[in-house]
């Protein structure tokens, strides 16, 4: 009884080491979203503003864009602020069931889920953005709105805005990166996607006052919202199989093979793994001997969950031994 106390305390201590880390890791991709905020409102504003001023609806469309950027980085901070909150013991009013070992864990580990919510919404909010701009640059091309060219003082803009997406871009990259923080990854994917519809503003507005075609501007802001709506679905598609619990099949056989390796195991008989916000929960059941004690089966599947937690990083890893039954 002791022994098995000493180590539910060593375990709940883990626990709390690797909660801190991943709540330091979402402070920090918090200060990047703010500059994100701030680079993507400075880019909207002087976008928007030239566009009305120089006549151009691929620079409104790119504005719009950014706008999105705003909105989506906002969605972002918030998911992370209620993932990061660990003053309350309950989810929106609605209390755990009773666990007096794990509640704390669970309840943390169903927060981090929010970051993955709002990213979620973020992809829904581009892909709406992006039907607006295809809708406004169509209605042009079909004679319903008027058409002009560009004035020179729109290519600015979009240079400005091209140069600020990338430095957005690579600094959204790094940190998702350093951080492996799928709010940043999330949002250096938005960034680029940024960055690139800037530079396809730059390009086609420099083309239509150079060539004098009037209609270029309107195919331009279609491509643009093309870009959009391709940055939405990918976001949109890797949150939603994260929350409907997809993992990549190919770890899991990583985790398989690591846990065949133990003489102790006949077979894995399930395997799953989910994530929780950024972090990785298991839930596997072994076959083993079925002369095997109580106790040793219970040593065994704490050696699983410590080394699953050192070799892959799997914060909590849920063991089930059962007897082996050889086929005939």
């Amino acid at each position: 009884m002791e022994e098995e106390t000493a180590h539910r305390q060593a375990e709940q201590k883990i626990w709390k080491k690797m909660q801190q880390e991943e709540l330091q890791r979402l402070s920090s991709a918090q200060h990047h979203l703010w500059f994100n905020v701030g680079a993507y409102l400075l880019i909207s504003i002087i976008e928007y503003y030239l566009a009305i001023i120089g006549h151009s609806q691929t620079l409104r469309a790119d504005a719009l864009n950014n706008l999105a950027g705003i909105i989506s980085a906002v969605l972002l901070l918030i998911g992370i602020f209620i993932a990061r909150d660990t003053g309350d013991d309950d989810i929106m009013g609605r209390p755990l069931p009773e666990d007096p070992t794990k509640s704390g864990q669970k309840l943390q580990l169903a927060r981090f889920h929010y970051e993955t919510v709002f990213t979620l919404i973020t992809g829904i909010i581009m892909i709406a953005i992006a039907g607006n701009v295809m809708y406004t640059g169509l209605m042009s091309l079909m004679g319903k709105t008027k058409m002009d060219v560009p004035q020179p003082i729109t290519l600015i803009g979009a240079g400005i805005a091209t140069v600020i997406m990338l430095v957005v871009w690579w600094f959204n990259k790094a940190g998702g990166r350093k951080l492996q923080n799928a709010a940043l990854t999330a949002a250096a994917q938005d960034s680029l996607s940024d960055a690139m519809t800037s530079l396809g503003t730059f390009i086609a507005i420099g083309g239509a006052l150079l060539f004098k075609i009037v209609w270029l501007d309107g195919v331009a802001s279609i491509a643009v919202g093309i870009f959009i709506l391709t940055a939405g679905i990918k976001i949109f598609r890797e949150s939603s199989l994260n929350l409907a619990d997809y993992f990549d099949p190919k770890i899991e056989e990583q985790f398989k093979r690591a846990i065949e390796k133990y003489t102790e195991v006949k077979q894995v008989i399930d395997l799953n793994a989910s994530y929780n916000g950024n972090m990785v929960t298991l839930d596997v059941i072994i076959a083993v001997d079925p002369t095997m004690q109580v106790k040793d089966s219970y040593r065994l599947g704490e050696q699983i969950e410590a080394q699953m937690r050192r070799q892959f990083g799997v914060v909590d890893t849920d063991v089930m031994a059962v007897p082996f039954v050889k086929k005939d």
